[in-house]
């Protein structure tokens, strides 16, 4: 895969801050290679729906190899720029819950594209077994105790007819060609599925930290607000006790000075 900003991402690396032109540029190129990945898959989807039933067409199964190729490299493409998002640093909360996001979504679209290679894979196998199935059949027609005429008509009919086996072979050997392509390709994304999944389960821990700590700060907050209102009400009492003892005091003192000046 290929970036022509090399050197602003090598800076953001170091950089971390949240308005990181490299982090958004890079975010924004995952992105909508994912959209390009999740699109692919649903048009694999309705395409092996049809693929080894009476609606199978070459051009059906072309288009089919040309989507799990192009598929194949987004996903390559798509897991390098997994592991460099993964390396920045320093980064706020809300670029560590895109990086996370991300991550996980390329976990799981490529999780459906290894199923659909296996989907294809199997309709390719079974394919191509119906195919020597009928040739296997064919070719055993001709016993050795059928009639003489009827060899005879059997062996001009094959010979009429072996452009028409070469044809089939050909397609044969090309739908296991096919076979071995998808299998290489099956094998290739898994060990990419298992660096996306580690990078997941890291990112996972990482932001089940911060997930703690937020509730963690919550949590005191509400206990100090809760403390700060029971103090706010102590004091009011409290001032409400002044306020009487005071009023008392005045009224003491009230009749004091009048039992003084009226004797």
């Amino acid at each position: 895969m290929s970036y022509d900003r090399s050197s602003s991402m090598e800076a953001g690396r170091s950089g971390g801050y949240s308005d990181d032109p490299a982090f958004r540029d890079l975010q924004s190129e995952l992105k909508g290679k994912l959209q390009t990945l999740l699109t692919n898959n649903r048009k694999l989807s309705n395409d092996l729906t049809v693929l080894g039933t009476k609606k199978d067409t070459p051009r059906l199964r072309e288009r089919v190899h040309n989507t799990l190729e192009k598929t194949r490299e987004i996903c390559r493409d798509i897991g390098e720029g997994v592991k460099k998002f993964q390396s920045w640093e320093d980064l706020s909360k809300q670029q560590k819950y895109e990086q996370t996001k991300i991550s996980s979504d390329f976990q799981a679209a490529l999780q459906e594209f290894q199923g659909l290679q296996r989907k294809a894979l199997d309709r390719e196998r079974a394919s191509v077994s119906a195919a020597r199935a009928v040739q296997d059949g064919g070719e055993a027609a001709g016993d050795d105790g059928a009639p003489l005429e009827q060899l005879q008509r059997q062996e001009f009919i094959q010979v009429a007819d072996q452009d028409d086996v070469d044809f089939q072979e050909a397609l044969i050997v090309e739908r296991e060609e096919e076979i071995r392509n998808i299998e290489q390709g099956v094998g290739d994304l898994n060990v990419l599925f298992r660096q996306v999944a580690h990078i997941v389960s890291e990112q996972g821990e990482s932001l089940n930290t911060i997930v703690d700590n937020v509730e963690n700060v919550r949590d005191d907050t509400r206990q100090a607000d809760i403390e700060n209102r029971q103090a706010a009400r102590y004091q009011k009492a409290a001032r409400n006790k002044s306020f009487c003892l005071l009023l008392i005091l005045g009224v003491i003192m009230t009749i004091v000075l009048l039992a003084i000046f009226l004797g």
